[in-house]
């Protein structure tokens, strides 16, 4: 059972939720919409080196940062 990031189309709230289904689209929690999507998430990795680029770091996140 994955977390997926999900977007509501009405509020533009972003919020992250457990989901049994991949095709499954849960209620906005913020506005109670329906229409909301299934977001792309965006994540961060290891490059070998001496150390990470402080500007390719500064563009990556992961996690909607919602609630």
């Amino acid at each position: 059972m994955p977390i997926y990031e999900f977007g509501c189309k009405d509020c533009g709230n972003e919020f992250e939720e457990l989901v049994f289904s991949r095709d499954a689209v849960p209620p906005c929690p913020r506005c109670g919409s329906m229409q909301t999507e299934k977001l792309m998430s965006a994540c961060a990795s290891r490059v070998q080196g001496s150390g990470p680029d402080p500007e390719v770091l500064k563009n990556l996140s992961c996690g909607s940062g919602g609630g």
